[in-house]
């Protein structure tokens, strides 16, 4: 399961449908299965905020995304984060834009 899987039709989808998608994605595909449960977690909810925004009709920006990777690289160390972890939360969260 790709990231575009998920976030097709991120509007229309239930809450709970959603969860299990992004679920099986953390776990399933390669690129995320190495990430720790505080990685995860963290991306849940970085996700989770951008699905309120697509659901609320709000368009999801170039800016918003730059603006929390700066955050989560300003972070980073606090959070146990590397550069490639920081590469694929950013390729994720970009798959989401519209």
């Amino acid at each position: 399961m790709e990231i575009s899987d998920v976030a097709k039709n991120l509007s229309r989808q239930t809450e709970r449908n959603l969860d299990q998608r992004l679920d099986r994605l953390l776990h399933k595909n390669p690129k995320y299965r190495h990430l720790g449960q505080k990685e995860q977690a963290l991306i849940l909810d970085l996700l989770d905020k951008y699905k309120k925004k697509k659901q609320r009709g709000i368009k999801i920006t170039d800016y918003s995304i730059k603006r929390d990777t700066y955050n989560l690289y300003q972070k980073r160390l606090e959070l146990g984060l590397t550069h490639y972890d920081l590469d694929k939360i950013k390729e994720l969260l970009n798959s989401l834009k519209d």
